[in-house]
């Protein structure tokens, strides 16, 4: 896969340099600090990512033009990529939305018909992080596991929207892991069997990145390769073509339990291959790299828990 767009393309990161948060327009392989690059196109006052998805039409076209004409002093070194959306409004979780991943859970030949597509949250604030040594791993967790998943970010307001019209509510994607306790999201000995928050919501579980990529790249969000591999063992090689809820009705299946709200994030399913079904879990030093195709490549180490 890919680990750049292509050179004609742009694209937003958010980056640390000595400490500071950047903003920035990606353009081929390079990064240019996002505030002065808008100014230049008569879009001032975008200091930070997510201020751009208040008026997304404004600002995607404002970007169009700055990516034509950026300037080399506005070109930034960086240390690393923070997540390139600090922070979104609400994060929503596509639960079991792949075929083979019901499969390889005790669901073989599962029909949608027979699915009810639900979704969990994660903290925007705690469980968001970028690359690196960033992901700790929850207290007392012996079972961390790992999810690979394309990322939406809402563009526009989306309530109670069509499936036909949902993708037109969608303004980027980006890699994301969605790294679970497995062991506390289980609750045998309660009515309710399960426990969502314990399992899901962890600090720093919640990766995301390299870059927000514009959902017009994409001609078909349905055919999208994803791979994650840990200490260099691919575990997980699939496509968005398995999804069993489209991202289109995703968008609309949420919006009609809430209003989602410009730069709300949606984590949408995952393929077969995480570690639960051969009992096989993240230790701490583990790398874990996780692509998506023209987007690029997120990784992390996994830390002791703090």
């Amino acid at each position: 896969m890919p680990n750049d767009i292509a050179p004609d393309r742009w694209s937003l990161a958010t980056v640390d340099r000595a400490g500071t948060a950047i903003a920035c327009l990606e353009v081929g392989d390079a990064a240019y600090a996002l505030e002065p690059s808008l100014a230049r196109v008569g879009l001032a006052g975008m200091t930070r990512v997510i201020d751009l998805f208040g008026d997304w039409d404004r600002s995607r076209a404002a970007l169009d033009r700055a990516a034509g004409l950026v300037d080399e002093a506005d070109r930034v070194a960086f240390d690393r990529r923070l997540a390139p959306l600090l922070y979104p409004g609400k994060i929503l979780c596509a639960g079991a939305n792949y075929f083979d991943h019901l499969a390889e859970m005790g669901m073989p030949g599962a029909k949608k018909e027979e699915q009810r597509l639900f979704f969990f949250m994660k903290p925007p604030r705690n469980a968001i992080v970028g690359e690196g040594p960033t992901v700790h791993m929850p207290i007392g967790t012996r079972a961390f596991d790992w999810e690979i998943e394309l990322a939406a970010v809402i563009g526009r307001t989306a309530r109670n929207v069509s499936p036909e019209t949902a993708l037109d509510h969608v303004a980027a994607y980006t890699v994301s892991v969605d790294f679970s306790a497995r062991d506390h999201n289980r609750a045998p000995e309660t009515f309710y069997k399960l426990d969502w928050v314990a399992g899901k919501a962890n600090d720093t579980c919640c990766p995301i990145g390299p870059r927000l990529v514009p959902a017009s790249t994409f001609a078909d969000p349905q055919a999208i390769g994803l791979k994650l591999s840990v200490n260099g063992e691919v575990k997980q090689n699939g496509s968005t073509a398995d999804m069993i809820f489209s991202i289109a009705e995703q968008v609309a299946i949420a919006s009609r339990i809430m209003t989602l709200d410009p730069g709300d994030l949606i984590l949408t399913g995952t393929p077969a291959g995480v570690g639960v079904p051969k009992q096989t879990f993240l230790k701490v030093g583990d790398r874990v790299d996780a692509e998506i195709e023209a987007i690029g490549r997120l990784s992390v180490t996994i830390q002791e828990p703090r």
